[in-house]
């Protein structure tokens, strides 16, 4: 694990170009902060001078308040630089250097297997969560009358996925009607049980969801399953990197990840755990050429694909790794509730998203009375440069916009898009 000054060397090796001769960026960075050894995760979280120097590492627009972290999080300068060089390499002697490429890639299964806490020889490296997820919902080995229990409020396209499968081969997809959120893990829990048979075979829950990042009782739901013989998939595009845990934590068979998320990688990278009993008896998305059913690179042979935005999986790691993923949460979620304790003094506002530190982190989804949700997130961006993300689930159960914060910003966009939403609140208008 990299320290602060190891961290701070990478950085300015990666944004290098902005420096002047005798005027390194490094130098600049070392003198901006101090030394924050000693603090506590939640101390440094607060530390303005140590957070102003992460933030240089992201080549975003300025003039853009970014709130809309949970689709593709802003590109990480080194992980740009490394995508670029990579992808030029590529194209010294095409097939030849992508082999040698290739085998970099074993340097990324193995330390994200270290970050997740299992063996690299049960992590699948793939081209996003939804890729991902599709891997084990297509690829296991279900018979008619199999029933899947997933909620109302997992992701559209694995919910999809699920249907296809239920169309197809005759499954039975069972959906549990979650209330609208914030749902309490003991009644997240409870509803889920009411929907288990015996015929049930998988459990599907998202670590954290993409509408309002309401959390799920992970670890209860695993202990409830594996004595029925039943096994739990967990969706963890916004879990991954986002808060600490590791994979015993949960006790889940499957994990995915979309690495482009909090990770930060490059667009179209994501991973699967599959455990490595079961690697042989999941069907692969993409029938490789000569298939080795042991091996966990089975479900990696989806034919030529580039290795420059896999193999610069390394830098984000290492960007990860820099700020220690106890202080970078700590930091996601003082940002937060910056914004979020002060709009939850305003009687219009609701939050669909829970604030319990324990059960909440970076996203947050937040709607008002009697106000249109996408002419808000319209009105954001033209006239005050802010992103933010409509939320409106197709049961109206959610209305309301997606606000997720990121490393990249600091104090002040945060404390600007809360003063625009205290005044567009207390107007009621969109003026």
């Amino acid at each position: 694990m990299w320290n602060r000054r190891d961290f701070l060397k990478g950085c300015a090796a990666g944004f290098g170009v902005l420096a002047g001769a005798g005027d390194s960026v490094l130098e600049r960075i070392l003198a901006a902060g101090r030394d924050t050894a000693g603090l506590s995760p939640d101390e440094v979280a607060a530390d303005e001078d140590f957070w102003f120097e992460v933030q240089q590492a992201f080549t975003e627009d300025r003039n853009i308040i970014n709130l809309n972290n949970g689709t593709v999080q802003n590109g990480l300068r080194i992980v740009q630089d490394a995508v670029r060089r990579h992808s030029e390499f590529s194209g010294n002697a095409a097939w030849h250097s992508m082999a040698i490429l290739g085998k970099e890639i074993e340097s990324c299964r193995r330390r994200l297997a270290e970050h997740l806490g299992c063996d690299p020889e049960e992590l699948v490296i793939c081209r996003g969560g939804t890729e991902a997820g599709q891997i084990p919902i297509m690829g296991l080995d279900l018979k008619p009358g199999d029933e899947v229990v997933i909620t109302n409020q997992d992701y559209p396209r694995l919910l999809s996925s699920w249907r296809q499968r239920e169309k197809r081969e005759g499954i039975v997809l069972k959906i549990v009607p979650l209330p609208a959120p914030p749902v309490p893990l003991d009644q997240f829990y409870q509803l889920v049980e009411q929907q288990v048979t015996p015929r049930t075979k998988v459990i599907h829950v998202c670590h954290m969801t993409h509408w309002t990042g309401q959390m799920a009782p992970i670890r209860r739901l695993s202990d409830l399953a594996h004595p029925k013989g039943i096994e739990v998939l967990v969706d963890g595009a916004h879990g991954f990197m986002h808060i600490p845990f590791k994979l015993a934590d949960l006790g889940c068979d499957y994990y995915t990840a979309s690495l482009h998320k909090w990770l930060m990688a490059p667009p179209g990278n994501g991973f699967v755990r599959i455990p490595k009993d079961r690697i042989s008896k999941v069907w692969p998305l993409t029938p490789p050429w000569t298939d080795n059913p042991n091996d966990i690179r089975r479900f990696e042979d989806v034919g030529t694909r580039t290795p420059a935005n896999r193999v610069a999986i390394a830098e984000a790691i290492t960007f990860n790794e820099g700020i220690g993923i106890e202080r970078k949460s700590a930091r996601i979620r003082y940002l937060k509730e910056r914004w979020a304790n002060r709009l939850r003094l305003l009687s219009r506002v609701r939050f669909y998203s829970s604030l319990e530190p324990s059960e909440s982190c970076g996203v947050t989804t937040v709607g008002i009375e009697g106000m249109d949700m996408a002419k808000l997130t319209e009105h954001l961006l033209d006239k005050w440069g802010i992103v933010v993300s409509p939320m409106k689930h197709p049961d109206g159960l959610i209305d309301g916009i997606r606000v997720v914060v990121n490393v990249s910003l600091s104090a002040r966009e945060i404390d600007t898009f809360a003063d625009v939403m205290e005044e567009i609140v207390k107007k009621g208008v969109l003026a």
